[in-house]
């Protein structure tokens, strides 16, 4: 009866959130039993485009590392920050929130090559922090009961603590970068005098993933509105 309740309540999570969290710890999972190895997901661009091993530029944002303290904290606060973007500012945009983890990764993805990251799961994880902390300017967090701040500290404060535990924050630093451009480029640029969006959701995205878009002027018949219903005059 546990394993129903907490697969109802899993159930209950946004479609985005679920599935990237769901990835990453199988993947996780698929390493720790010895399945997989972490050779075969890293990112390297020799075996992506002389090898075809395309699916290493997927796999690098999927694994966190072995089961331990890392990989828990990761995984607490992408499952916490991307539900609350997906539940919030990207509501009923589930496309634009997939195109964003689209265009993140990509520029991760080139980014990345400048600076010989193999595993870029944790950059991702800053971003969508990053992002969520700077749509939620007034929100104060409680950072582990020991600080208490405004939201867009957060990023920094999470890079404060890689490099308390002796990581190297060169990723905590492309997400926060990363992240910074999708804001800048979704949110501040288009509200500038002269500025327009410039990070269009493809349209067969929104297709397949918010399915057709209702026509404003469409008016429904008398019928299909909802409310008791007359009956036709004799």
């Amino acid at each position: 009866m546990a394993w129903q309740g907490l697969a109802a309540e899993f159930l209950q999570v946004p479609a985005v959130t679920r599935a990237y969290t769901a990835a990453c710890v199988l993947t996780t999972a698929a390493v720790q039993l010895e399945l997989l190895s972490p050779f075969q997901l890293y990112f390297n661009p020799h075996l992506v485009f002389q090898k075809f091993q395309v699916w290493r530029l997927v796999t690098n944002f999927l694994f966190f590392g072995h089961l331990g303290f890392s990989f828990f904290f990761n995984m607490l606060f992408v499952f916490r920050y991307c539900r609350m973007l997906e539940e919030g500012s990207f509501r009923g945009r589930k496309a634009d929130f997939v195109f964003m983890f689209l265009f993140g990764g990509v520029l991760m993805t080139l980014l990345g090559l400048l600076g010989s990251l193999f595993f870029l799961g944790q950059a991702l994880m800053a971003m969508l922090v990053y992002v969520w902390s700077r749509r939620s300017p007034q929100v104060r967090v409680n950072f582990f009961g020991l600080l208490t701040f405004q939201a867009p500290f957060l990023p920094w404060a999470l890079l404060g603590f890689s490099l308390l535990l002796g990581n190297s924050i060169l990723v905590d630093l492309l997400g926060i970068a990363v992240g910074h451009i999708y804001y800048f480029l979704e949110d501040v640029f288009p509200n500038q005098p002269g500025g327009k969006r410039l990070l269009l959701t493809p349209g067969f995205l929104k297709l397949l993933l918010d399915g057709p878009v209702e026509d404003p002027n469409y008016l429904p018949l008398p019928e299909e509105q909802p409310g008791p219903h007359l009956p036709p005059l004799q």
